[in-house]
């Protein structure tokens, strides 16, 4: 699987953007979708799923075209929107029956592959209630279930873990490794530890470019021997954040410890082990 995405622009109007000149290469396994709120994520990501159509540039999926057969991709995704909604007096497999319906797909297998699914996601128990009293992250969880109906070829998660409690969220980070083995798989976050631990490769956004993409070792060698821990007087905290791009900060005693990125570090600062993080706030910061 190979998708190409060669200088795609969005407009919205005369003096917006949300996307400029932006390309990509993405084969199988699991790209991680980096970015602060605004970065063009979900402008990208509603392209490639053929929701919304470039102002400029092309997207190719196996060589074929897909924003002039948009049918193509639409067969092979499998897709969560970062706002997914239900229908409150289903049930989740009515409403997985429902999306399936919606999808062409059918058969004799389909409500055992939604029992699958909710065994997988951890729903199996609550399957018969209406949805309308499910909490936000089962709602989530409902909504990667239908994402997988019909065996994707290529995935898209945005923003996915919203509303996941730290154990749905490793749940959720076993499911989507075992699915990458022979898929594209696009998971767009602005939170780094849910890509840090299961990209492949990662790219970088911000306000519509991409600023960089690799393996994670890669991109965390832009910040080599730039990034280093102190401990300071809370006093101090203003003045040190206004000259320094800091990263974070916790209370150790009666001071501070502070980890932060420099060309020219403070006099009593040590070198620390860089991380995506770090990457991560030195290209979106700078």
């Amino acid at each position: 699987m190979q998708l190409t995405i060669q200088n795609l622009t969005k407009k919205y109007g005369k003096n917006k953007i949300g996307l400029n000149d932006y390309s990509l290469e993405i084969s199988s396994g699991i790209l991680g979708l980096l970015g602060p709120n605004g970065a063009g994520k979900s402008t990208l990501i509603k392209m490639i799923s053929s929701i919304s159509k470039p102002s400029e540039g092309k997207i190719f999926l196996n060589e074929e075209d897909i924003v002039k057969s948009p049918n193509y991709i639409r067969k092979q995704l499998g897709y969560l929107p970062q706002d997914f909604g239900v229908y409150p007096h289903l049930n989740a497999y009515e409403f997985l029956s429902y999306m399936a319906a919606m999808k062409g797909i059918g058969g004799k297998g389909l409500q055992q592959k939604i029992t699958n699914l909710l065994e997988e996601l951890n729903l199996i128990e609550s399957a018969k209630n209406q949805l309308g009293t499910y909490s936000g992250g089962m709602i989530q969880r409902v909504g990667i279930a239908q994402a997988l109906l019909n065996d994707p070829k290529i995935i898209i998660f945005d923003e996915p873990t919203v509303g996941l409690d730290p154990e749905e969220r490793l749940r959720f980070r076993d499911l989507i490794s075992d699915l990458a083995t022979d898929r594209i798989v696009i998971l767009s976050s602005h939170i780094v530890s849910d890509i840090e631990s299961i990209a492949d490769e990662v790219a970088i956004m911000k306000k519509g470019h991409l600023l960089a993409k690799g393996i994670q070792e890669k991109i965390i060698k832009l910040v080599e021997n730039k990034v280093f821990v102190t401990t300071i007087h809370k006093s101090d905290i203003p003045e040190f954040k206004a000259n320094n791009m800091v990263v974070s900060s916790y209370r150790s005693d009666d001071k501070f410890k502070i980890r932060y990125i420099s060309d020219s570090p403070h006099a009593s600062s040590n070198l620390a082990e860089p991380s995506l993080e770090d990457a991560y706030i030195y290209l979106t910061k700078s």
